[in-house]
């Protein structure tokens, strides 16, 4: 049920037309290639939608909370996660929408519309066809 919910959140994306701008999605890249922000992210995609409380992210990726606060404070700001206070605690959670159009945007393009090629790529990656945007034959921008 819940890849059924991943599905759905492309699909809407598609349907939207919406495009993310290129300043947005280099944001998001610059944010993720620290490796701990990375590790965090993840942390929180695999925990969505729930997501995980500080000490909890902190004990599971062996990170001092000193050093979490300062990566978990760079993902919010870019929009990759939110937070929520919890009495003492706050909640961190995957924006997965964002995430979902971060990667429409890096194969909305895929090979120029040559629907062929794209989906040869697609096969080999591994990747289920369902968490990728449709390939629209010869569609020129």
């Amino acid at each position: 049920m819940e890849n059924l919910f991943c599905v759905v959140d492309i699909v809407q994306l598609m349907l939207n037309n919406h495009l993310m701008e290129t300043k947005t999605a280099t944001t998001i890249f610059e944010v993720l290639t620290s490796e701990a922000r990375l590790a965090i992210f993840r942390l929180l995609v695999k925990y969505a939608p729930d997501g995980l409380v500080a000490g909890e992210i902190s004990r599971m990726l062996d990170i001092p909370k000193t050093n979490l606060s300062f990566h978990l404070k760079t993902i919010i700001h870019s929009g990759l996660a939110s937070m929520r206070r919890e009495g003492r605690n706050t909640r961190y959670k995957a924006n997965i929408p964002l995430m979902l159009e971060t990667i429409a945007y890096l194969t909305a393009e895929c090979c120029s519309g040559n629907t062929e090629q794209c989906q040869g790529f697609r096969a080999k990656s591994g990747v289920a066809p369902a968490f990728l945007p449709t390939c629209r034959k010869d569609e020129k921008p």
